[in-house]
């Protein structure tokens, strides 16, 4: 049965395998909760190359995961026949998405279809899927079920499809995204991740969520440095106030950040500057935070509210038009690539690819890890409550 991992001899970590990995926002959050990410696989060889750059400890695939097995995944993987606690991964969502022509029969909408088969040839303990809100619309009917279907057919339990928003989870992002776990049968089916923030100070236990000021307002601003015209680094001197910059530059110790411990950089990438016209920054300039700049239709952000979800933009085949880039609160000009991981919560050792756009359609395709980490969260528990099960069996037999 998939996940005896105490009787298989239960290594101090759970394992998992990012299926469509990108640059590895959910591969951070799942081992912020204390995964081992044994292997990550992407069809675009950019985003394997950025997440090696990211997880030198984790094995990192370019593959199109619509013709590999499961034993093929294993092998390219190197992971032989051992037991995988979870498989986990966001299949592309453009065929699924409320932005964009939303073709019905968009080949990129089978690769849900075709999660749920490697999820029934890997065989692990339990599998956590993550799609675009869209994917619940009647345009989507016919790939939720099928995926569906096949999920159970391979000897899964499913939950409700849960519709998360980053912002509850400490992300100060308005995204709503979908998550769907299974259980192989005979494991407990994990409940719902729960809100830990909120935007109410007088919600009991829950976390007031940090907003756009308490992730960007230490940065520097990019237009004072003339060199990040070529060059995308910058030293960060300034202290940050807020806890959760201060977390994500290293200077705080997050104690439910259960990840590998990374070298702290000296410089802060993903500063490269946009040069804007004048007339471009006049109209920036006469826009008010929390307004839409009436000519480019981009979002001013307000230093005391969420940012709206940040969108990837297209890849080469399809145009390589980039998504629009929230206005920056105070500087008149398009946030940088950096700004825009704050405000999806990677820290700032997490690097990107150096040019603008690619960046930015890394960041907008990526779970963003604290959300990630919400889900995976409730894996380890589920994980943890079975192997106590399993203990106590133990010991009742051992005492007959």
């Amino acid at each position: 049965m998939p996940g005896g991992t105490t009787k298989r001899g239960m290594s101090p970590r759970p394992t998992a395998i990012d299926l469509f990995c990108g640059v590895g926002g959910m591969s951070l959050g799942f081992e912020q909760a204390g995964f081992d990410v044994l292997a990550a696989f992407d069809c675009e060889q950019r985003h394997v190359d950025t997440y090696h750059g990211n997880f030198p400890h984790a094995k990192a695939v370019c593959a199109d995961l619509s013709a590999l097995s499961g034993d093929e995944v294993r092998a390219q993987a190197g992971l032989g026949d051992r037991h995988i606690d979870v498989v986990f991964g966001g299949p592309p969502c453009q065929g699924f998405s409320f932005i964009g022509q939303r073709k019905r029969n968009d080949p990129r909408s089978e690769l849900l279809l075709h999660f749920a088969r490697l999820v029934g040839e890997i065989k692990p303990s339990y599998f956590v899927v993550e799609n675009v809100s869209g994917v619940l619309k009647d345009w989507s009917a016919k790939w939720l079920q099928g995926f569906k279907k096949k999920a159970r057919q391979a000897g899964y339990e499913l939950s409700e499809a849960m519709l998360l928003n980053a912002a509850d989870f400490g992300v100060p992002q308005n995204r709503r995204r979908v998550f769907i776990i299974g259980a192989h049968k005979g494991l407990a089916l994990p409940q719902c991740p729960e809100p830990l923030t909120t935007g109410n100070g007088n919600a009991g236990a829950l976390l007031l969520r940090p907003v756009v000021s308490d992730a960007i307002s230490d940065l520097p601003d990019i237009d004072d440095y003339g060199h990040l015209l070529t060059s995308n680094g910058i030293e960060l001197k300034s202290k940050a106030a807020a806890d959760y910059a201060q977390y994500l530059r290293g200077e705080k110790r997050d104690p439910t950040d259960l990840s590998r411990k990374r070298r702290k950089s000296l410089r802060l990438s993903g500063c490269l500057r946009t040069e804007h016209t004048d007339e471009t920054r006049r109209r920036f300039r006469s826009t008010q935070q929390g307004e839409y700049e009436p000519v480019s239709r981009l979002y001013r952000l307000r230093w005391d509210g969420l940012a709206p979800t940040i969108r990837a933009g297209t890849d080469s085949s399809r145009g390589s038009f980039m998504a629009a880039r929230p206005i920056h609160p105070e500087h008149d000009r398009c946030i940088s690539v950096r700004e825009a991981a704050r405000l999806h919560s990677f820290p700032d050792w997490f690097q990107f690819h150096g040019t603008k756009w690619h960046g930015f359609r890394q960041i907008g395709n990526s779970v963003p890890p604290l959300l990630a980490r919400g889900a995976a969260q409730r894996i380890v528990e589920a994980l943890c409550e079975g192997h106590a099960e399993e203990r106590h069996e133990d010991t009742a037999t051992a005492s007959l």
